[in-house]
């Protein structure tokens, strides 16, 4: 077993350095796998550079923001960049009708002004390791898939206990390539991070829903949070006397910006992806998974955007939650579009063909002969599970905002019965501070059309086979689902906070009874009895056979193709990703350039729009021209693409330039590039990323929050590599009379 670990990874080794142009890569290996081209497009630095143990390096600089985003250290006093939309969450609770933030904007112009947030944390990683050695030892090749799980399962929990590490470190090992590699990664969590500014939604959010996933954009999508540690600068729960955090390494800025064919790297953390996967699956997608998903949505945005913009009070409760939902659902569609104009589908079904032909009459590959027909047999299989599944998923789970809060307070009711009452105790310490943040952001009314709107659905779309006897029987009852809403929304005391609290505060038998005889808890119990019984039980035994499947796949692939690239999909862990600014042609006679600017901003405006409002200062700035050093021959540049290969998970990304400075913050990708998830397509898939001048300008011009100007370190790395500097770094106070915007132009 060890000679065949240690052949797969000199495999890796050798494929994947011959193969670097797209994918997002494991940092430890740079040196190995990707420096020699990387410098070829133009980087200047060097790979350890960008990852080392020794010394501070750019990975020093980068973390995982919330669990869900990317951010940087732009500061040596711990001051972070990351997402507008994903410090969305924060900038909204600490809004109000009095310091509404989302609309207003937020500054703190001293340190003492920063706000807190309470289970909002960042993460460092300190160093990588591969571990697959350890972690398949004792795993056979004719092994189960359980059974082979069961043995990797026990040498990660020995890798857990016996690895050195310091108090304050924790780790966690991933598996990739489908768990043909695993790599660890030493972690250290901060847990007091403050925020420091953000920009009025009118430019962080600016074009909303109508932009998002398009371009050309003009969204200054960025905020500013600050990490804080104790006096040893190790991580510590909020606390006054907490002090900045002082990172080994933060990035300079670059501000001579970008230009067509610009080397960039993108450093973060990448949810998921997919790219191995047959046809068989990306057919599935876009023919019935995705459109499902998005027929729900369709309804629900609908209802909440005419709530929202009849009623402020509502635009702030709804703001965040409907930004969350708004983005997978045009996410979705624009992968659907994409997948289906690069016919994904027929590439990869001539690459299974390939695969077939390959192993065909080969000894060796002899047990990969069957392969792609089983993924055809598994598939059929599993569809009309995996339909209904989302349709529940979605339906009961997300957008039904009663259902799913009814889900968790039946929770309370298995506590109780499984654990009595140390489990019901346990169960509703988590329950109430869930139920608090629910009712801050919840309208019944606004609840009930969506339930009325979706139940219709439900019974439409999803085979009768698959849905409650009890539900059924409601819906005859009622006749219509309008009726059934109203009834149902009348008599539930999940509708109304002060009744769920007094419900809640009985004795464990009062509760029982009150959810037990609840028609919103009944309707959401039978919803999970039939889910769990008649769709998920099914769906999973597919599932496990097709991951089972993926992963033999996916070892077949790279030992048949040994001259084809194959990069690790995103599994949320620390990968960078570099390409060149670039335009692209997203069909015929449609072509883009590689910036927006300002004007692009005020060719939006529409006063007084819940999406393309101006601020006053933003277009007094505009009409005089005022751009301080941060413009360019009267031009303010807001946005750029690049051909980096991005996922979810990458918001908030620092854009790096060849010599590692900060030039844009990745917040998006391009409408028909969404579907490089599944298939990265080099000519129209980009990147959307905020241009780092149009951040300083927003910051110092527009908000006059100089005071974190200063803690910045700007540089100009093309004028220091023209004039042979060190790095042309711009102090603060001489900033405006060391910068010729007309010297600029011409680079």
């Amino acid at each position: 077993m060890k000679k065949l670990i240690l052949s797969l990874t000199f495999l890796f080794v050798v494929r994947l350095a011959a193969f670097a142009v797209e994918g997002m890569w494991i940092p430890l290996l740079l040196g190995l796998l990707n420096e020699t081209e990387m410098k070829s497009m133009g980087m200047k630095m060097s790979a350890e550079d960008i990852y080392s143990v020794n010394k501070g390096s750019l990975k020093d600089a980068i973390v995982h923001f919330g669990g869900g985003c990317t951010g940087e250290i732009i500061s040596p006093k711990g001051l972070l960049l990351t997402n507008h939309h994903c410090g969305y969450g924060q900038i909204q609770s600490h809004s109000s009708m009095q310091s509404n933030y989302l609309e207003e904007g937020f500054w703190a112009k001293t340190m003492s002004a920063e706000l807190p947030n309470p289970g909002l944390t960042v993460t460092l990683i300190s160093r990588i390791e591969d571990v697959t050695a350890t972690v398949l030892q004792g795993v056979t090749e004719g092994m189960d898939k359980r059974a082979r799980q069961s043995v990797v399962d026990k040498n990660l929990d020995e890798i857990k206990k016996s690895w050195k590490r310091e108090t304050w470190e924790d780790i966690m090992v991933r598996p990739f390539y489908h768990g043909n590699q695993y790599y660890l990664f030493v972690t250290v969590t901060y847990r007091d991070v403050r925020l420091v500014g953000a920009p009025p939604s009118s430019i962080g959010k600016f074009g909303a829903d109508t932009d998002n996933w398009v371009w050309p954009r003009h969204t200054g999508d960025f905020a500013l949070f600050r990490i804080y540690a104790d006096k040893n600068n190790l991580p510590a729960d909020y606390s006054p006397d907490n002090v900045p955090f002082q990172p080994k390494h933060f990035l300079p800025i670059s501000l001579d910006g970008v230009r067509e064919g610009d080397f960039t790297l993108v450093f973060g953390f990448p949810g998921r992806t997919n790219q191995y996967l047959p046809s068989y699956a990306v057919e599935q997608i876009v023919d019935v998974l995705d459109p499902a998903k998005i027929a729900v949505r369709d309804k629900t945005l609908a209802i909440w955007d005419a709530a929202m913009r009849a009623d402020a009070q509502v635009k702030i409760q709804y703001a965040s939650k409907q930004a969350g939902l708004a983005n997978a659902w045009k996410k979705w569609q624009g992968e659907v579009l994409g997948l289906t104009r690069a016919d994904a589908v027929g590439k990869k079904r001539a690459e299974e063909a390939e695969f077939k032909k390959a192993v065909s009459g080969k000894a060796a590959f002899g047990k990969y002969a069957g392969l792609v027909d089983e993924f055809k047999v598994l598939y059929d299989g599993i569809r009309p599970y995996a339909e209904a599944k989302d349709y529940y998923d979605e339906i009961t789970q997300r957008n039904v905002e009663l259902l799913r809060v009814a889900s968790q307070v039946n929770r309370l009711v298995k506590a109780y019965e499984n654990e009595g009452q140390p489990g019901f105790d346990n169960f509703k310490k988590r329950l109430l501070p869930f139920l608090e943040g629910f009712y801050k952001n919840y309208s019944p009314a606004i609840d009930r059309d969506v339930f009325a709107a979706l139940m219709d659905m439900m019974a439409k779309k999803v085979d009768k086979g698959y849905l409650p006897d009890y539900f059924t029987q409601k819906t005859a009852q009622y006749g219509n689902f309008a009726a059934m809403a109203d009834d149902l929304y009348a008599k539930s005391w999940l509708t109304d906070p002060k009744k769920a609290m007094a419900a809640l505060a009985g004795t464990p038998n009062d509760v029982m009874t009150a959810i037990l005889n609840d028609p919103a808890c009944q309707l959401a119990s039978a919803f999970e009895q039939a889910y769990n019984e008649k769709v998920v039980g099914k769906y999973n035994e597919y599932d496990e056979r097709i991951d089972a499947l993926q992963q033999t796949y996916m070892k077949a692939l790279m030992e048949v193709f040994p001259d084809k690239k194959f990069y690790p999909d995103a599994n949320g862990t620390l990968r960078c990703s570099y390409g060149r600014v670039q335009g692209y042609k997203p069909r015929d006679a449609v072509s883009y350039a590689n910036m927006t600017f300002l004007d692009g901003v005020m060719e939006k405006y529409v006063p007084g729009d819940y999406e393309f409002d101006v601020p006053e200062k933003l277009r007094e700035l505009y009409k005089n021209k005022d751009y301080g050093e941060y413009g360019i021959a009267n031009k303010m540049p807001v946005c750029f693409i690049g051909s980096n290969h991005t996922t979810g998970g990458n918001s908030g990304s620092p854009a790096i330039d060849a010599w590692g400075n900060l030039v844009g913050l990745n917040f998006d990708r391009v409408w028909e590039g969404t579907m490089s998830d599944y298939h990265y397509d080099l000519s129209i898939c980009r990147n959307i990323m905020v241009d780092i001048r149009y951040v300083l300008f927003i910051i110092d011009k527009f908000a006059g929050a100089t005071n974190l100007i200063e803690e910045m370190k700007l540089v100009r790395p093309k004028q220091a590599a023209k004039f042979k500097t060190p790095d042309n770094e711009i102090k603060p106070r001489t900033r405006l009379e060391s910068i010729r915007p007309e010297a600029l132009e011409k680079q």
